[in-house]
């Protein structure tokens, strides 16, 4: 197919391109570059360095099978203390995006969601059923703009899948994360652990589980990835499918950390903080309908997620200049997930 990756120098954005390279699509990134990387692109994919405003400028050329939805913000905290930009960029940003879907007939729309639309939930594994309840601004764009596509395919006729992403993890085919503001619990991790940041805090020890610290539910970007690819073809015309991507099985953070441990040989030291409020003791995504409707399962553990964002934060390092370990406490996974781009 000739796709239109939007987002596509973010992390996943940025992986999910190679791989539609690698099965043989054509694939032309749009992305302002304002949070990803030019450098991140992959070889053979186009770049339009543009705001997603202008996609229709895009799809006019012609040509083009499906769209690839990856630009959003994606900070929890600063959605809360800045609603109305992730008001403006997700939903707004969207709205211009599925007009330009339906202008140009664009037959297939894959878009990237997340699990903070269900909130607290009230059961564990998480079905795509559960009630959708978000805690912050950045949950409420994404469900919205859910909403917004499902009213698009029955209006339209558009096929469209949203992929409601758990933690994501991970770096693959030399894509990975590099975040100007991290907010995830491996990266930051790893970089305690390398001593590029003086400590990781925990956020409450004492929650409802067996070690006493939150669980959540990790997948590799690279089945990520997968399930993207296998996701442009699994909707019907006028169908909106929603699929939850995670593991189906969680990790608590001093179990991720027990991990990182092992695959780098050095400790990661933390610090005890309170709890933050709105945070869920146990996120883990119901695998059911991924597996069922896309064919999807996914393949690798935390070990190789760990183990790829390791080398690849190492590579990263190597090539930079030295800096000095930051000061500041790292921050345990917040109760979205990884939607970076």
């Amino acid at each position: 197919m000739k796709t239109l990756v939007l987002g596509g120098a973010g992390y996943i954005g940025s992986v999910v391109t190679r791989l539609l390279l690698q099965e043989g699509h054509q694939v032309v990134v749009l992305d302002d570059c304002s949070t990803g990387h030019e450098d991140a692109v992959a070889d053979g994919a186009e770049l339009v360095r543009e705001d997603i405003g202008r996609t229709g400028d895009v799809l006019a050329r012609g040509g083009f099978d499906a769209v690839l939805h990856f630009a959003a913000k994606s900070l929890v905290g600063e959605s809360v203390q800045q609603p109305a930009l992730y008001w403006h960029t997700n939903v707004m940003g969207t709205r211009a995006v599925l007009d330009a879907v339906t202008e140009h007939r664009i037959p297939r729309l894959v878009f990237s969601s997340t699990a903070a639309v269900y909130g607290d939930p009230d059961e564990v594994p998480i079905p795509e059923t559960a009630p959708t309840r978000p805690t912050n601004t950045y949950g409420a764009t994404k469900l919205a703009v859910d909403m917004m596509i499902g009213n698009e395919c029955t209006a339209t006729g558009l096929a469209a899948v949203s992929l409601r992403y758990f933690n994501v993890a991970g770096a693959a085919w030399g894509a990975g994360e590099r975040h100007s503001t991290e907010s995830h619990l491996i990266p930051i991790a790893l970089d305690a652990a390398a001593g590029r940041r003086e400590r990781l805090s925990i956020f409450g020890d004492d929650w409802p589980t067996p070690d006493g610290t939150p669980i959540r539910d990790y997948v590799h970007v690279a089945d990520l990835a997968r399930a993207h690819v296998l996701a442009l073809t699994a909707a019907a015309p006028g169908e909106h499918l929603i699929c939850n991507l995670g593991n189906g099985s969680g990790y608590s953070v001093r179990q991720v950390i027990a991990c990182i441990e092992q695959v780098t040989g050095r400790t990661v030291p933390v610090e005890v903080a309170r709890r933050r409020s709105g945070d869920p003791a146990r996120l883990v995504a119901s695998g059911d309908r991924a597996r069922e409707r896309l064919g999807w399962t996914p393949e690798r553990d935390l070990r190789g997620m760990v183990a790829d964002a390791w080398a690849f934060a190492q590579d990263r390092a190597a090539s930079a200049p030295a800096t000095a370990p930051a000061t500041a406490p790292a921050t345990a996974p917040a109760t979205a997930p990884t939607t970076a781009r």
